[in-house]
């Protein structure tokens, strides 16, 4: 897998902010590196009014897809599998998240947010998610908190694994967890 030091994975609890501070992350050191070449996606919240029904994937290059839904009720979604009140369309997100993992010599960063119980419905999401560990390449993550002390296997891999730093964010330590792991990241991205 990834050589120590080189696998940066965010967790906390649901809402704490893991994919803004990605996000910022991100903006971060695309502000202070232009040609800084970055791939992956993250996912962000569909919302009607207040109410949340649904999320998107959405890559690095601002492509978006469905992830999952408490809306749709053709009857193709009502084979998807489900977690909790959303069914997640594995086929939509496939579609966008398994070729941003495509590992390319010339990638200087990985952005996986997230590696979670929605997206290892796909079969072919983790082995993907693996390839990037043992690519080298700083990879940055969010991970879900385990539910009643129990993590998801491939979850726990990721987080157990000895080249793997976690962070564990709350609503406390937001800012200074952004600028510690831009900080690591930016160093990381000045040596050759």
């Amino acid at each position: 897998m990834a050589a120590t030091g080189k696998c940066f994975l965010v967790t906390g609890s649901p809402g704490v902010g893991k994919t803004t501070l990605i996000v910022r992350v991100l903006e971060t050191l695309r502000n202070s590196n232009p040609n800084l070449k970055v791939q992956g996606f993250y996912t962000r919240e569909i919302r009607e009014g207040t109410e949340r029904v649904g999320f998107e994937v959405v890559t690095l290059d601002g492509r978006k897809g469905l992830l999952a839904s408490n809306k749709i009720s053709s009857p193709e979604s009502l084979r998807w599998p489900t977690v909790g009140r959303y069914r997640v369309d594995v086929t939509s997100f496939e579609s966008l998240a398994l070729p941003e993992l495509q590992v390319r010599e010339d990638t200087d960063l990985f952005i996986i947010d997230e590696v979670g119980k929605m997206e290892l419905y796909s079969s072919s999401f983790f082995p993907a998610v693996l390839k990037v560990l043992q690519s080298n390449i700083p990879l940055l993550a969010s991970i879900p908190t385990p539910k009643a002390g129990r993590d998801i296997p491939g979850v726990a891999r990721m987080r157990n694994h000895p080249g793997a730093s976690v962070f564990t964010l709350n609503a406390n330590n937001r800012d200074a967890m952004r600028e510690q792991i831009c900080s690591i990241l930016a160093d990381m991205m000045q040596k050759p």
